[in-house]
């Protein structure tokens, strides 16, 4: 069993841990990468980023994490691009690069995997991306 089988496995919520059963394979098939564990973030992909003071760095290209509040997707490029999708996307909540979900019943999941989808090409876009 892997690292990110296992932390999966040991979700107390069981909602949390159904959602996360279910994202996983779909965030796999949309990035085209094999999911990865960072702390309790479940990662898949990285992208190398350098910002204008030099500070450089790696993240994933997507990924979430079945937090206790609730369950969180890190759409990295933000949500400028997203505007109409999210409108038919259900309950959610939003920070700089954070889509907030209490469950995926509250969602349209096609409408998040079309979310992830295009997150990851104008990622591909941007940067240059690793897929793992």
């Amino acid at each position: 069993m892997n690292d990110v089988t296992s932390f999966i496995a040991s979700i107390e919520n069981k909602t949390r841990q159904s959602d996360a059963i279910t994202l996983l394979p779909l965030l796999e098939k949309v990035s085209d990468c094999k999911a990865y564990l960072s702390g309790n973030i479940i990662c898949f992909g990285k992208y190398h980023y350098t910002y204008d003071s030099g500070r450089e760095g790696d993240s994933a290209l997507i990924a979430f994490s079945p937090r206790k509040q609730s369950l969180v997707v890190y759409i990295m490029p933000g949500f400028k691009t997203f505007e109409l999708l999210l409108s038919k996307l259900g309950k959610h909540k939003l920070g700089k690069s954070c889509l907030y979900i209490n469950k995926l019943s509250d969602i349209n999941i096609e409408i998040l995997e079309e979310i992830a989808d295009l997150s990851i090409k104008l990622m591909k876009q941007k940067y240059r991306c690793e897929v793992t």
